[in-house]
């Protein structure tokens, strides 16, 4: 019993002493650690210097294969990039691809605002005459209440087409002759009356059909430019080329910028006048109707004189 009692405290003071041991080694572990720890700071100016050491170039001249990034500003630094900037540092044949632009971009807005109110008055004065108009039942007395009307008013032309055509055949007896020159008389003052309004879409149409192209000239001339550079410098940093690629590309912006109102107002143009000449065509309609009213009034009255004449001369 007493040899048992020994073998076990034999054992328990082994296992005790084990591990005694385990826990000094990881003491020991611990404290190297933190020696590394603490020297590591001391240990980085090293670091760095033998980094630097490695991105300069050897003795030789060659370069590392993987040199330290290039902290210098680049040439672009301090370049004015805003659209005035990169005017006036593009080539002469961009900038004058520019100012061309800008003028037609100029030349749009001026006939927008221009050919836009003077169809706008056009428009109301037509209205107010066509209401005035309304109620008259002979070509005279349509011609006598124009006399209030302004001196380019487009019904006042139509009535004195009118008046001239019928005292020029005033001594004729073909009505229907009559109407017809007087509607061919007419119709070709509303054909001029159209050509007047479209006064001026013509440049619209132009600009927008060719602005585009003429600042991809620009652009493609501009771009060009930088190519050349590119060879002459012999970079291929794309700060370095970036500039002017930008100077380029502004000539096409500008070509978009005249172009697309330039189309816009053509056809807003195109619809307004299209629909104002259909109402100065009612106009001309309504001229020939008093016409052909007061030439068979006429024409009846005169067959009843004669008729009644007849009639005194037979009785």
């Amino acid at each position: 019993m007493k040899t048992a009692v020994r073998m076990m405290n034999r054992e328990a003071c082994g296992q005790w002493r084990a591990l005694g041991r385990g826990a000094i080694v990881s003491l020991v572990l611990l404290a190297g650690l933190a020696g590394v720890a603490q020297a590591a700071p001391a240990n980085a100016p090293a670091i760095s210097e033998s980094v630097a050491a490695a991105a300069a170039p050897t003795e030789t001249g060659l370069m590392p294969l993987n040199p330290a990034p290039a902290i210098q500003p680049p040439e672009t630094r301090g370049m004015d990039l805003s659209v005035w900037g990169m005017y006036q540092h593009a080539d002469v044949v961009v900038k004058a691809v520019m100012i061309g632009l800008v003028l037609a971009s100029v030349v749009t807005w001026t006939i927008l605002f221009a050919k836009g109110s003077e169809l706008m008055r056009s428009k109301r004065r037509l209205r107010r005459e066509q209401q005035a108009l309304a109620d008259v039942r002979s070509l005279d007395a349509a011609a006598e209440l124009a006399q209030n009307f302004s001196a380019d008013s487009i019904s006042a032309q139509l009535l004195s087409d009118a008046q001239n055509e019928l005292d020029l055949s005033a001594a004729s007896n073909d009505n229907n002759g009559i109407k017809e020159r007087t509607g061919f008389r007419l119709e070709r003052r509303v054909a001029a009356y159209g050509r007047q309004l479209g006064r001026g879409n013509g440049f619209l149409a132009t600009i927008g059909a060719i602005s585009p192209f003429v600042g991809l000239f620009g652009t493609v001339w501009g771009i060009m430019n930088s190519f050349i550079g590119i060879a002459q410098s012999q970079t291929t940093n794309l700060a370095v080329v970036a500039p002017g690629i930008a100077e380029a590309l502004l000539a096409t912006a500008l070509g978009l910028v005249a172009a697309i109102p330039a189309v816009v107002i053509y056809n807003i143009f195109a619809r307004v006048i299209g629909g104002h000449r259909a109402e100065v065509g009612d106009m001309a309609a309504q001229v020939l109707l008093l016409l052909g009213r007061d030439l068979d009034l006429a024409a009846t009255i005169e067959a009843k004189r004669a008729q009644h004449q007849h009639q005194l001369r037979a009785g």
